[in-house]
């Protein structure tokens, strides 16, 4: 990837250039200290004077009203925030009439930002103060007061907090008064410029000590450029988060969110004083201190999967290349790409008018359709189809080019969403709330419906990540989750709350990714690689997921690396320093989950057989039990020693009926409550309550035999033994008030048990002739 840079043959400033501000992709404004606003034209490659300002006004920061809030298109978005050297700001509409000028500080107003639903100013000024303003320019209150001036200002995601510069400290300050203000020292000299993204939450600062820098919003150092020729005069953040430009004297520099630089341009434009990304993400400007403007659009994108790479050549062409046969396609658009993905044989590209769906079957003809909006800021794809977020909505397309589902929860806002908050599966779709970082909203692909009653999945800590399984049938569908404290939980979609709840399954796990064509999870916890051959373990038997793990060394990663995705046996891996790191997984869980999906049980243990792998064991004793198969789940516990189990299985099939038999499945996996209700439910209440007797469960023991008024002796003769045995005495009042008017006689109870058994094994004889005689 890197960066394509022009300059139009003309000066057409005579000053040096202040600042810039994309109306439409493809069309900016620019002010310099000539007084002039231009606007540009990259179409028509024309720039023509706007408005010729005062003599007494020398711009310094502009910024336009933002276009769209949660979807709705706002009546001051054609106008902007005009910051200048007089202590005003002025807000003036697209052809350049100043609708207010304000008096707002002594001395320069060194910056201006709009929030981002549009309802609220703020400005910075060398007086040090910075205040906020309504959108009409009345001012609202003084937030800060310091002795330096405010170069630079930016509002968090949400509009409630501010970032601002304080010579070589930040300062993060909450629009709350009681809330706590978070300051550090960030750099050796004075901080110049600030930007703090929406979709990634991540800071960047660049200052007069050469340096530009990335934080998280706690104020902890997450990247440091090594130092440059010239103080960074200029950063921002492109506006999905992964890029952000760096402007410094005669250098614009390209980098990927982790800090690390994809390109470096050194144009002859003197000091790039601000720079501006168009709203889909493509296009960058720069003012520069000779007059120019600089404008440059990204090329050289790559995307891989499987046998194909994809090469984005120019703005409106790329390049298919099959590396086994060393093919090549071409393929034209009519407009610019902005977004492209490649996965499940297809390719979605997403321009600035339409959307284009390739097959890898076939370059030739693509399925084309018309977009809403031109600023598609994510595609994530599943096997049956994709998902596309603009500044709209969030849409599910079927490969065919229709509108299956356009999911919508309270309060959405679709410019902040990314990968690690959006997850997709061929029948559900996960996003993660941002006013509520612990729930996660649960939809139906197809219909667009929330799952379930509707309730969402609420965690009991702020979720950094989010990923959905890719295979089995919708029922199985289990989605995974980072949360704040790096520790990695597994749940079923589809029985929220009440079969399993949220299971950690990994610490310290810094990133993840679901294989495309089986359920096996992969991910980086700590310094090691860890792939969870079979995570649905958890539900079946906890004591199994230690034992289906694969973990290898992972210091090759180093630090902070990111799993990109795991296709087939292939894991890739995107190392701090920008490299893909490429690791493979063994190939046979993936066989065993292919085994186990379609029943092929004799091929399973075959299988295990012949890898002689405890790991592939483990998973097969899982995948059975889940499938209660319990005879492979038997000679799958045996090969890995568990022989407790196997003895436990060996009773279950020894049940008397096929009820008694799934309760002892279900108890086997630690769902007490549902093997309750299937054992009262098939009307076999002694079997309910024995359960209960057999874990110590006394209480409830006795509850059920009280409610059914049968077996309260058997409960009290159990407990009676149970004291005798630990040489202890009767506290509990219930069985003491019950010990009074019960008899307790062993064998009676014993007859009376016997009695029980012989009656269940009856009816489950009387129910297989009934089903033999339909037959």
């Amino acid at each position: 990837m890197r960066l394509k840079t022009s300059l139009f043959k003309e000066t057409k400033h005579r000053e040096l250039v202040s600042c810039v501000g994309w109306t439409t992709a493809d069309e900016l404004y620019s002010c310099s200290e000539d007084h002039q606003i231009i606007k540009w034209n990259l179409l028509s490659n024309e720039a023509t004077v706007v408005v010729k300002l005062q003599d007494d006004i020398y711009p310094i920061d502009l910024h336009w009203f933002p276009k769209t809030t949660g979807g709705k298109k706002q009546a001051l978005a054609e106008s902007f925030v005009l910051t200048s050297t007089d202590g005003k700001f002025h807000l003036a509409t697209k052809t350049g009439r100043l609708e207010k000028s304000v008096e707002a500080h002594r001395g320069a107003v060194l910056a201006g930002r709009w929030n981002y639903d549009g309802t609220a100013l703020i400005t910075a000024g060398e007086d040090g103060q910075i205040k906020i303003w309504s959108k009409s320019g009345m001012l609202r209150s003084t937030l800060a007061q310091q002795g330096s001036p405010v170069y630079s200002v930016a509002w968090a995601p949400d509009s409630d907090r501010i970032l601002y510069t304080s010579g070589r400290q930040l300062i993060i300050k909450p629009l709350q008064p009681s809330s706590k203000v978070l300051q550090w020292k960030a750099h050796d000299g004075i901080i110049l410029k600030v930007d703090w993204n929406s979709v990634n939450d991540l800071i960047l600062s660049g200052g007069e000590d050469c340096k530009y820098k990335v934080w998280d919003s706690y104020g902890r150092l997450l990247y440091s450029s090594s130092s440059h020729d010239y103080p960074i005069t200029s950063v921002a953040w492109s506006p999905d988060g992964e890029l952000f430009a760096v402007g410094s004297f005669n250098t614009l520099r390209l980098c990927d969110k982790t800090g690390w630089s994809y390109a470096l341009e050194k144009p002859n434009t003197g000091s790039v004083f601000s720079l501006a990304w168009s709203a889909d993400g493509t296009q960058l400007a720069g003012a520069c201190g000779n007059g120019q403007v600089i404008f440059a659009h990204i090329v050289e994108q790559r995307w891989e999967w499987r046998n194909f790479e994809i090469t984005l050549t120019k703005r409106r062409t790329m390049q298919v290349r099959n590396v086994l046969n060393d093919a090549v396609d071409v393929l034209e658009f009519r407009d610019r790409v902005i977004k492209a993905s490649l996965a499940y044989s297809h390719l979605v590209v997403a321009t600035s008018l339409q959307c284009y769906v390739y097959s890898v079957k076939n370059w030739n003809t693509p399925l084309i359709f018309e977009l809403k909006e031109g600023t598609v800021s994510l595609i994530l794809q599943a096997e049956r189809h994709f998902l596309l977020v603009d500044g709209g909505g969030i849409y599910v397309f079927s490969y065919e080019g229709r509108l299956v589902s356009s999911p919508k929860f309270p309060g959405m806002r679709t410019d902040i969403l990314n990968s690690q908050t959006v997850a997709l599966s061929s029948d559900t779709l996960a996003v993660r709330d941002k006013t509520d970082e612990k729930v996660i909203y649960l939809f139906d692909a197809q219909t667009g419906k929330a799952i379930g009653d509707g309730k969402p999945l609420t965690h009991k800590m702020e979720v950094m990540e989010i990923a959905l399984d890719q295979c089995g049938p919708s029922n199985d569908r289990k989605i995974a989750l980072i949360d704040k404290n790096r520790d990695l939980y597994l749940t079923s979609v589809r029985c929220l709350g009440r079969e399993h709840g949220l299971n950690k399954i990994g610490t310290m796990v810094h990133t993840m990714a679901w294989n495309d064509s089986a359920n096996i999870l992969c991910g980086i916890q700590d310094s090691q690689f860890t792939v969870w051959y079979y995570p649905g373990a958890v539900f079946v038997d906890k004591d199994l997921l230690p034992k289906t793990l694969f973990n290898k060394d992972g210091s090759e990663f180093s630090h902070t690396p990111q799993i990109l995705n795991y296709v087939g046996t292939q894991v890739t891996v995107r190392k701090a320093d920008g490299s893909l790191v490429y690791s493979a997984v063994s190939p046979y869980p993936a066989l065993l989950h292919d085994y186990a999906s379609s029943a092929r049980w004799e091929d399973a243990v075959r299988l295990c057989r012949f890898a002689k792998d405890q790991t592939l064991w483990a998973c097969l004793a899982g995948m059975a039990m889940a499938s209660r198969e319990l005879t492979t789940a038997e000679v799958a516990y045996a090969a890995i020693g568990e022989v407790d189990k196997v003895q436990y299985i060996n009773s279950i099939k020894e049940q008397p009926s096929k009820e008694s038999s799934v309760a002892h499945i279900l108890l086997f996996s630690g769902h007490v409550q549902e093997a309750e209700a299937t054992l009262l439910q098939a009307g076999l209440i002694y079997q309910a309550i024995q359960v209960h007797i057999n874990l110590y469960n006394w209480d409830r023991a006795l509850e059920l035999a009280v409610k059914h008024k049968t077996h309260v002796d058997t409960v009290l003769a159990y407990r009676q033994k149970f004291l005798q045995d630990f040489g202890k005495k009767e506290t509990n009042k219930r069985f003491l008030q019950y010990a009074e008017g019960v008899e307790v006689d062993w064998e009676k109870i014993q007859a009376k048990i016997e009695m029980e058994l012989t009656k269940e094994r009856e009816g489950a004889a009387t129910q297989s002739v009934r089903s033999s005689v339909r037959r």
